[in-house]
């Protein structure tokens, strides 16, 4: 099964997105179809044995619409974006011009009316009479050639959307005046020849065509978070490689990042972008790294470090060898998980999508039911003549005021500068239901290690109770931790070789066996036949072991981890390891404070350190001696009370918790991203970035909700009036020209409210 992204030649509106959904979902090896009118893209998943992108893209195909191909490197679909911005954009270079000269007409009629101008003179008269025709004919079949054809597809396929209004709507102004204009003689006796529409066609497909200009310019900037992204990137790297001869006075080979391999070894210059991830063999540097930690002081980086791609290198030349190329790059994985998210629904736009579903067929009947209307009870009252003036301005301004636009772009467009905004703060968001869930959240869970702490803790106490020297001591501890990834045992271990160095003499870690891990408690392992242990007070208890805890106290108060080395009979003794508090925690935590969220950390750490540390920074609660299995139980616990919870913790040993959570939060660090472990991926593991995230989920939901508002709001008051609804009791019948206008800004609108979030500061 093929799970790919295509962008969409041809959407204009809401109902096309649907028409297409429906048809791909009803074709033989589609499984699940995905239609996004504000990305104007696909998600699809098919059986490429049974159907191609070829063949789907042929089936839509005779409707209007095609499939163009797209990728994290591809400017194809915005070029072309660009081709058709730039084609509407010279059809309003004439119309314009035309509905001016149109709304003039119209004004010199009504103005004249109340004698605030005079009359128009025959000769004026005669000479617009035989000149709109020409306009409006110029501008139905020039400029409004997409909804004519609109019509045209409803007419031979039976699909119709927003065009097919249009065109139905204005193409009937269109032919109705021009009978009048034919046979005015013939007429006379029966219809009023002194109203004619051709004004009402040109000035409603002008302010159509320029509503759409403006809804298409404001997409664009709605999405550039990807194209800012693809821009970080750097197009060529200076390579040296193994058995090549470089030409005298050159330092290395140019080529494309796209014939960049593993193994490479790469130079780096100052002022330049470095092109894929990888470790430096040589040389010390200074990078800035903004774009993926939000960092604005350069990191210096030495042999050994990480360096990724995109980040700028600052100072210093230095070589380094590539390790991740091509889509492995953590710029290529934000890149679609940026792309992804922008792409996804939220819960909250399902009411949107069903009512975009039916809007087109029941605004046709509404459209016909007025008019209807119109010549069966106004013919009485009015007479036939101006029940029928009255009646086609309400089928056209029906029609034309419709719009399932602002209600299909009220959701995705606000997602996608949410997420837009949320890349370039260093916060991934996988989806959009993560982000609408994030909004809900009142409490979180969060990790000590890594979390609210540094994650580098560092060995500061040696107590060592046996007949073993301090160097013996620390080897056999080291030697178990060596097998552990957990940041206690790091520090344990680089103490060991810093003694190493500074004794100079090898601290060597001894060979063990029958080595094991104790969940949430420690390790056990052999060395020279003896059996160790090396763990928290609970595995010494579990090990029935006599060892007054209450000794470890004057430590664990200062929020130090004991780590306990023994036998299976007795303690040889004890080293504490201490993890500094994050500069940002703090601050954190009164924010979401603030927000009304609480914050309880759950540990696998000693309850006294744990308190210490939660004192310092404000947290509510603290849970200690707790195992991967009891954070996820707890976190169950909370959600059968009614809590809506987001856990943040490193994305691997916390795996469980994250997935049980109602947002997971992964606390990313560097290019150890674990993007694909949560819904929210913090990078460089910054703490402050959560009540960052929280805010962008409070700002975009906000915005969506007043986007729906005003969607449903206009259609609601929008199509009565133009039905003329309210007619018999206020005297009030919207011109289509008016609803033109409207229709047009309500999709703007909608876009530049959800532009409003790019500005906002988190």
């Amino acid at each position: 099964m093929i799970n790919q992204t295509y962008k969409i030649k041809g959407m204009h509106c809401a109902s096309c997105a649907g028409i297409i959904e429906r048809v791909f979902k009803k074709t033989e090896g589609v499984s699940s179809a995905e239609v996004n009118y504000a990305t104007e893209a696909t998600k699809v998943s098919f059986d490429e044995t049974k159907t191609s992108p070829e063949k789907l893209s042929k089936k839509i195909e005779h409707l209007g619409y095609s499939l163009v191909a797209t990728g994290a490197e591809e400017t194809q679909p915005k070029n072309l974006k660009l081709l058709e911005l730039s084609d509407m954009k010279k059809k309003l270079i004439t119309a314009i011009p035309l509905a001016v000269i149109s709304i003039l007409i119209m004004a010199w009629d009504i103005l004249s009316l109340y004698k605030v101008v005079p009359m128009m003179s025959d000769t004026i008269k005669t000479f617009f009479n035989h000149l709109l025709p020409l306009m409006a004919t110029y501008t139905l079949f020039v400029v409004g050639k997409p909804y004519l054809l609109g019509f045209y597809r409803f007419l031979r396929y039976g699909k119709a959307n927003m065009d097919t209004l249009i065109g139905l709507g204005t193409i009937s102004a269109y032919l109705y005046s021009f009978i009048i204009f034919a046979f005015t003689d013939l007429l006379k006796p029966y219809l009023n020849v002194g109203s004619t529409y051709f004004d009402v066609t040109i000035v409603v497909i002008t302010f159509i065509t320029l509503g759409k200009y403006l809804e298409a310019r404001s997409k664009i900037k709605t999405g550039d978070a990807i194209e800012k992204l693809l821009n970080l990137g750097a197009k060529t790297a200076l390579v040296v490689r193994e058995g090549k001869d470089l030409p005298t006075g050159q330092a290395g080979i140019e080529i494309s990042i796209n014939e960049v391999v593993h193994g490479d070894f790469i130079i780096v210059k100052p002022g330049t972008k470095i092109p894929v991830d990888g470790v430096i063999t040589e040389g010390t540097s200074y990078i800035d790294e903004s774009m993926i930690t939000g960092e604005p002081m350069p990191a210096q980086k030495k042999i050994g470090d990480t360096v990724v791609a995109g980040t700028i290198n600052t100072s210093g030349s230095f070589i380094f060898k590539a390790t991740k190329v091509g889509s492995e790059t953590m710029l290529a994985q934000i890149i679609k998980m940026v792309e992804e998210a922008e792409g996804s629904r939220a819960p909250i736009q399902a009411l949107a999508d069903k009512i975009s579903a039916i809007f087109v067929p029941v605004v046709l009947v509404v459209a016909f039911v007025a008019l209807g209307a119109w010549l069966l009870f106004g013919s009485s009252t009015l007479g036939f003549a101006q029940a029928l003036s009255y009646g086609l301005m309400s089928f056209v301004g029906v029609l034309v005021i419709a719009c399932p636009c602002a209600l299909g772009l009220a959701t995705p467009t606000a997602i996608i500068v949410g997420v837009g905004k949320g890349a370039k703060e260093g916060i991934l968001i996988k989806d959009a239901a993560t982000l609408e869930k994030l909004h809900k959240v009142n409490t979180v869970i969060v990790d000590k290690t890594g979390t609210i702490t540094k994650g580098k803790p560092t060995l500061v106490d040696i107590k060592n109770l046996s007949d073993f020297s301090e160097q013996e001591f620390i080897s056999i501890i080291a030697t178990l931790e060596n097998k552990s990834e957990h940041p206690i045992a790091h520090a344990i271990t680089n103490y060991a070789k810093d003694l190493s160095a500074q004794a100079g003499n090898n601290i060597s870690t001894l060979s063990v066996s029958d080595f094991s891990n104790i969940e949430g408690k420690g390790l056990r392992g052999k060395i020279n036949n003896i059996e160790y242990f090396v763990g928290n007070a609970k595995l010494i208890k579990d090990l029935n072991i006599n060892f007054d805890t209450s000794t470890l106290e004057q430590y664990t108060r200062q929020g130090k981890t004991p780590v306990i080395l023994a036998t299976a009979k007795e303690v040889l003794g004890f080293v504490m390891v201490s993890d500094e508090v994050k500069e940002e925690s703090k601050l954190a935590i009164l924010d979401l404070h603030k927000l009304g969220i609480k914050v309880i950390m759950v540990t696998g750490d000693d309850a006294k350190a744990a308190n210490y540390i939660a004192t310092l920074v404000g947290i509510d609660e603290v849970v200690a001696h707790v195992l991967p299995k009891d954070k996820l139980e707890k976190i169950k616990e909370l959600q059968l009370s009614g809590k809506i919870v987001a856990m943040a913790g490193d994305g691997v040993n916390d795996a469980p918790a994250l997935a049980q959570a109602d947002v997971g939060i992964a606390m990313g660090t560097g290019t150890d991203v674990a993007i694909e472990s949560a819904g929210i991926t913090l990078l460089h593991g910054d703490i402050s970035k959560l009540v960052k995230a929280i805010k962008l989920s409070k700002m975009t939901m906000r915005g969506i909700k007043q986007n729906l508002f005003w969607a449903f709001f206009y259609n609601i008051i929008g199509i009565p009036l133009a039905g003329g609804l309210f007619y018999p009791i206020f005297g009030w019948l919207l011109n289509p020209v008016f609803a033109g206008f409207a229709m047009a800004m309500s999709s703007v609108s909608v876009v530049s409210n959800s532009l409003r979030i790019k500005a906002k500061k988190l």
